[in-house]
C-alpha cells in the first residue's frame, strides 16, 4: 500500500466554535502521528463558516508545535490571495522553528466566493501571475547566495521548503510537470479530470533539482467503522455539506442524520462530488484504497474524513491505518 496522509479541514461543528476546532486539529494530528501516517495538511479557505483554516501558517504552526515527527503543510496555500514574498517568509520561519517537517502546497483558485475575494483584493492579474509567483517562491527557497540586489525573504531564502502544486483541472498538473514539482491532486471533491490531469502531469514531466521522477498524490474521501452501516452513517454529515456547498449556503458541519432524504439529483450530485470517497469497515477501506492507488498509479493518497464526532473521525483513521507504511 502506498503511504497515507491527512487532510484536515478543520471543520467547524453545528454547535461549536473555531477554537474547538483548532482543538481537534492538533489531537488528530498526534493520533496520525501515532499511527505512521506521512503529512498532515491543512487547507486556506476564506469565509466559509464551518472551516477554521483561513490563517493556515498560524494553525500549522500550532499543529507542528504540538507534535514531533510528522509532516505539517498547507494543502494548500491560495497563492494568488497573497505576496509571493509573504508566503516565502511565514514558511521560511516555520521551517526554520521545525527544520525538515514543513510542506507547502500552493494552489490558483480563490478557495472562496467572489464577494470574500474582492475583499481579500484578489484581481484576475493574481490568478495569472500564478506560474510567475511558483517559480519566484522556488528561487527564493533555493537560494545559495545573498545577492544584495534582489528582494530578500527572511527568512526563507535557501530554506529549501518542499513546494507542491495542487490541483482539481489540467492546469495545476501542467504547471507541475513543467517545473518538475510533485503533485497533488483533489480528486476528494473534484474527481471528473482526475485520470486527465494525472497522464497529462506523468506525460510532461521534466526532472528538476527538486524531484527526479512523477510524484502523484490523489485526495480521497473516507468513513470508516466497526460496521458498514455505521460508516453510511457517518459519510451522511459529508452529503449533507455537499447540499449546502452546491446550493450557495455552506455552513458548520452537521451531525449525521439517520433519515437524510435525497431527491434523484440530489444523489447524482453527491455521486459525482464523491466519487473517490470510500465508506465501511475498516478491512473494506483498506482493500478499496489499495485498489484505487493501483488503479491511478498513485504514489501516495491524503485522506480527508468530515467526520462530525471527533472520537469517530480519530477511529476511521485507525482503522485504515495498517495501510500506511511506518515513517522513515
Amino acid at each position: 500500500m502506498v503511504p497515507l496522509s491527512v487532510l484536515d479541514l478543520a471543520p467547524i461543528l453545528e454547535g461549536g466554535d473555531a477554537a474547538g476546532a483548532m482543538r481537534r486539529s492538533l489531537d488528530l494530528a498526534r493520533h496520525a502521528e501515532r499511527l505512521g501516517y506521512r503529512r498532515f495538511w491543512l487547507a486556506e479557505h476564506h469565509g466559509m463558516t464551518g472551516i477554521a483554516s483561513a490563517a493556515t501558517s498560524v494553525l500549522i504552526g500550532h499543529v507542528a508545535q504540538g507534535t514531533s515527527t510528522i509532516r505539517v503543510g498547507a494543502g494548500g496555500v491560495m497563492l494568488p490571495n497573497h505576496s509571493p514574498l509573504v508566503i516565502a517568509e511565514q514558511y521560511g520561519t516555520l521551517e526554520a522553528l521545525y527544520p525538515g517537517r514543513i510542506d507547502l502546497g500552493v494552489g490558483r483558485a480563490a478557495g472562496t466566493d467572489p464577494k470574500t475575494a474582492r475583499a481579500l483584493r484578489l484581481t484576475e492579474a493574481a490568478i495569472d501571475a500564478f506560474p510567475r509567483d511558483v517559480a519566484q517562491l522556488l528561487d527564493w527557497f533555493d537560494a545559495t547566495d545573498d545577492d544584495p540586489r534582489r528582494v530578500r525573504a527572511v527568512p526563507g531564502e535557501g530554506a529549501g521548503v518542499p513546494v507542491w502544486v495542487l490541483g482539481s483541472s489540467l492546469f495545476g498538473a501542467q504547471l507541475a510537470a513543467h517545473l518538475g514539482l510533485p503533485y497533488a491532486f483533489a480528486s476528494h471533491f473534484a474527481p471528473a479530470a482526475l485520470e486527465a490531469a494525472t497522464q497529462i502531469y506523468r506525460d510532461r514531466f521534466r526532472p528538476s533539482d527538486r524531484l527526479d521522477a512523477p510524484y502523484v498524490m490523489l485526495g480521497v474521501n473516507v468513513f470508516a467503522a466497526d460496521s458498514a452501516d455505521e460508516a453510511r452513517r457517518l459519510a451522511t454529515s459529508l452529503e449533507q455539506a455537499v447540499l449546502a456547498l452546491r446550493s450557495g449556503s455552506p455552513g458548520r458541519l452537521k451531525p449525521p442524520r439517520d433519515d437524510l432524504e435525497l431527491s434523484p439529483r440530489d444523489r447524482a450530485l453527491i455521486a459525482g462530488f464523491m466519487e473517490c470517497t470510500f465508506v465501511g469497515d475498516g478491512d473494506t477501506v483498506r482493500e478499496q484504497l489499495a485498489a484505487f492507488a493501483e488503479r491511478t498509479g498513485a504514489d501516495e493518497l491524503i485522506v480527508a474524513s468530515q467526520i462530525f464526532d471527533h472520537d469517530a473521525r480519530v477511529k476511521s483513521y485507525e482503522l485504515i491505518a495498517p495501510a500506511a507504511p511506518p515513517q522513515t
